[in-house]
């Protein structure tokens, strides 16, 4: 086996061992104390793809809800330029600290940290450019509370981007797509299999 060979071999199976961890101590909400496992890349759910759904634009306001330890956050951030902001919410300090702490400790300061509920989230109407949570969604009792109040802080023109893997809280599109429906969103892309997707969603502009 040539060293290629060996390299991909490796990567898949340490993607196999992070899925089996996340599968196995997985709960909801996160703890804390089990942060590590957050900063492991789940197979499909990379910032590459991300970025190609999300496409942040520098100056933009952007929400990520359930940042964990920062794996997207700290990303996202670094797109947004000196004009740029990313709020991002948890109902765990502790997860809002580290990631804070991160970002200082990366020279970042676009981004801002707030304790909420995300059934029920502390910003005006059609604050956000776009909005994001990565296997976070299913975490969350009444995740069609959550798109609807999402739906609510998004401008107009604005996208959320909802990452799903198959774990305990995992929610299928079909359901996702339902919830979408129901706050006046609808699919305007998606990526990877069905079992660990990226899916798009803005508001639906059809007429009434």
């Amino acid at each position: 086996m040539n060293r290629r060979a060996l390299a991909f071999a490796g990567a898949s199976a340490a993607a196999v061992g992070a899925a089996a961890a996340w599968w196995f101590t997985d709960s909801a909400p996160y703890p804390y104390a089990q942060r590590r496992l957050l900063d492991l890349p789940l197979p499909f759910l990379t910032n590459r793809r991300l970025d190609a759904l999300l496409a942040i634009r520098p100056g933009e306001r952007v929400l990520e809800i359930g940042p964990g330890t920062g794996l997207q956050a700290l990303h996202v951030a670094g797109q947004l330029g000196d004009d740029g902001r990313l709020d991002i919410i948890d109902i765990q300090d502790q997860m809002l600290d580290h990631v804070m702490s991160r970002a200082r400790a990366a020279g970042i300061t676009t981004i801002t940290a707030a304790k909420a509920d995300a059934r029920e989230l502390p910003f005006p109407d059609a604050t956000f450019d776009a909005a994001y949570l990565v296997t976070v969604l299913g975490e969350i009792p009444n995740q069609a509370a959550v798109v609807r109040e999402l739906r609510r802080v998004l401008k107009p023109a604005g996208r959320l981007v909802v990452g799903e893997f198959l774990d305990r809280h995992y929610v299928p599109i079909v359901d996702l797509l339902g919830y979408g429906n129901e706050a006046g969103l609808e699919l305007s892309g998606r990526l990877g299999p069905p079992l660990a997707y990226f899916a798009r969603l803005r508001p639906d502009r059809s007429p009434a």
